[in-house]
């Protein structure tokens, strides 16, 4: 079945899927939940967490049947489902989540929350504190006052989310990208609550490699003039910064097959008239690129894109001096997706963590996504896998079931 999706990194793409029989999820209620004094891993405090959650299925009477979905670095808490009748796209894994798919929503009840500086402050559809959030000790946006977060705090915001709703353990984490270091961290610093976590397309640490290339997509933010070191106001900001950040998240995120491939349907050529013949002008491909970045980028804030960038630099699993002694805390049974394309966050960096944890007697699984979307096979793919997480949620061989 063919049909269009609108990819999280910011333009359309035409992609072929297997579907399984299934209904379709009723309509999706944003929630949102609020706490105040919020502890966070720096030891500083926010003195308000406002953040929104989606559910999908149902709550059994023990409780016990909860899969929590981490969302990755562009992403929010709408994993599946529409809001309303006429949404022209469903939420980011609809094809692996509902009635009779991989995570049946008949059998479980699934739950996503939205992360702390979100990157897209300004769409209607997500809540998030941030730095666009306003202090209330000042009564304006916070700015680069607010304190730097973590995975640990996206984790520890979701735990208080789960609690609230008499939650005590999870059937399962699963994420991708940025919701994989997330799933991990969960089964390190909770192991108690995780009987299974699924990483699709992550890490279990943000190496040397990673950290200096998450730095080039904070750097176009912080060299346009309009950023003033993070004092810009909704009204004038650092838009071009942004675009640029989001032109570059983009592209790392694809593989060159499929930038090929679109370099063919727009009939790209090396010796294009435009930028022949002015320095100003851009081939269509990059035209192309900025123009769907650009599309997006009022929904976003640029000093959120800072502080997510920050937090996947900081990250190592359990949040300790080293991987081995975050990994070494782990009880849950653990399978690693990796995109055999990705140019992003590379199939080496779960293939080591996988290892890590066998090495340790830690019972992990280990397989590569195919295909030529790049970082984006766990996101808009991930139905090759279905099966196999359908198995993986129903195993009984977690230690700590």
């Amino acid at each position: 079945m063919r049909f269009a999706v609108n990819l999280p990194a910011l333009f359309t793409i035409v992609i072929l899927v297997s579907v399984w029989p299934a209904q379709a999820l009723p309509l999706v209620e944003k929630k949102v939940f609020t706490a105040t004094d919020f502890p966070l891993f720096s030891g500083q405090t926010l003195p308000e967490v406002k953040v929104g959650w989606e559910s999908y299925g149902e709550l059994n009477e023990s409780k016990d049947n909860v899969v929590l979905i981490t969302h990755y670095f562009s992403g929010s808490s709408h994993a599946a489902g529409k809001y309303s009748a006429d949404d022209t796209q469903p939420g980011y894994w609809d094809a692996i989540i509902g009635p009779g798919k991989p995570i049946d929503t008949e059998q479980y009840f699934v739950i996503s929350v939205d992360s702390l500086a979100n990157l897209s402050a300004y769409d209607e559809h997500v809540v998030t504190t941030g730095p666009a959030s306003i202090n209330p000790a000042t009564g304006k946006p916070y700015g680069l006052d607010f304190p730097v977060v973590t995975i640990r705090d996206f984790v520890n915001v979701q735990k208080a989310v789960l609690e609230t709703l008499g939650i005590g353990k999870l059937h399962a984490v699963i994420g991708p990208s940025m919701g994989s270091m997330q799933a991990l961290d969960w089964a390190s610093a909770y192991p108690e609550w995780v009987p299974r976590v699924a990483a699709i397309i992550g890490t279990g640490e943000s190496d040397a490699w990673t950290t200096a290339a998450l730095e080039h997509w904070a750097r176009p933010i912080k060299l346009d003039p309009k950023w003033s070191d993070g004092n810009y106001s909704q009204q004038a900001p650092p838009t071009e910064g942004l675009v640029a950040s989001l032109m570059l998240i983009t592209q790392q995120a694809l593989h060159p097959q499929y930038f090929n491939q679109q370099g063919e349907q727009l009939d790209y050529q090396a010796l294009e008239s435009a930028p022949l013949n002015d320095i100003r002008q851009s081939h269509s491909i990059v035209t192309w690129l900025e123009d769907r970045a650009r599309s997006r980028a009022d929904k976003m804030d640029a000093n959120h894109l800072l502080y997510l960038v920050r937090a996947c630099q900081l990250f190592v699993a359990g949040h300790q001096k080293s991987l081995q002694a975050g990994l070494s805390k782990i009880q849950a049974k653990s399978l690693f997706l990796p995109a055999t394309s990705d140019l992003l966050l590379m199939p080496y960096l779960s293939a080591h963590t996988h290892e890590q944890l066998q090495q340790a007697g830690k019972i992990s699984h280990y397989q590569e996504l195919t295909g030529s979307l790049g970082h984006l096979e766990g996101v808009l793919d991930i139905q090759e896998q279905g099966e196999r997480l359908k198995a993986f949620l129903a195993d009984k061989s977690a230690r700590n079931e």
